[in-house]
């Protein structure tokens, strides 16, 4: 009697989410992710994700509009490490593996960061190459990024970009890395995107505006995709001469670079 042949593969599907996560106001899924991207996510049964009770939410908020595949309890939720949260998994110290085991049974499994692209300014890229290892498709979903959002939305090169993360949140280490982008920007014309985390948000403003020279383009888009969103674009002199601010309690993607009128 012949063995059964083995099952195929599950795929690794990037799974998008909005960009409202702690927030006060909640944006449509329908207005920021495609019917595609909201059926996909609905079939799913697996998960790997930041936090599940996020993932929960979020999964909550998909079965308003498309019919789950079973319910949220039955949802096969697994969490990346707290570690891959603290010092990330870009380097390829941690191996992801064990947590696609459901897709040697041929089960499809879904990536899920807490808001975007998983993988993208976010834990996940260790789960990706992991997939790639075990011979996985990797299937990328259409939805929001906040990085580009808010790069086609600056008025600076979109031709010529890097996002480099977080800046320091020592005041005088912060002071120098916001220096070294500025010449890196001033030289080449490569737009520097950054973030911080949103209570920072003020003071990472300040700092900017503080360190940066006058003719120096700065942007930063706040709230993106939410009604409330805004993004602010001009150079540092006219920052000052405006008085702008941005909100403490709002994720925000900063951009610096060249763009003066």
């Amino acid at each position: 009697m012949s063995a059964s042949p083995a099952p195929t593969l599950g795929r690794l599907f990037l799974v998008p989410a909005p960009l409202d996560f702690g927030c006060a106001t909640q944006t449509p899924l329908q207005d920021v992710l495609p019917m595609g991207t909201l059926a996909v996510a609905a079939r799913l049964e697996h998960w790997v994700c930041e936090n599940a009770k996020s993932a929960r939410a979020y999964l909550k908020r998909v079965g308003e509009i498309q019919p789950l595949a079973c319910t949220i309890q039955s949802q096969k939720i697994q969490e990346l490490p707290r570690e891959v949260h603290k010092k990330g998994d870009h380097s390829g110290s941690f191996d992801a593996r064990p947590l696609l085991a459901p897709a040697l049974a041929g089960h499809d499994i879904g990536l899920l960061s807490e808001a975007g692209m998983p993988a993208v300014a976010d834990p996940g890229s260790s789960v990706v190459r992991a997939a790639h290892e075990l011979g996985m498709e990797v299937v990328p979903l259409v939805g929001p990024v906040s990085l580009l959002l808010a790069l086609a939305a600056s008025g600076l090169s979109g031709q010529n970009f890097a996002f480099v993360g977080y800046l320091p949140t020592d005041a005088s280490l912060r002071v120098q890395r916001i220096k070294a982008l500025e010449s890196v920007a001033l030289k080449t014309g490569q737009t520097q995107l950054f973030i911080e985390t949103p209570y920072r948000n003020t003071a990472l403003l300040q700092a900017l505006l503080q360190t940066l020279q006058p003719n120096t383009r700065l942007a930063v888009s706040s709230g993106l995709t939410l009604s409330s969103a805004t993004t602010l674009s001009s150079s540092v002199k006219r920052w000052k001469q405006q008085t702008q601010t941005v909100h403490n309690d709002t994720p925000a993607v900063f951009a610096l670079g060249v763009g003066a009128l």
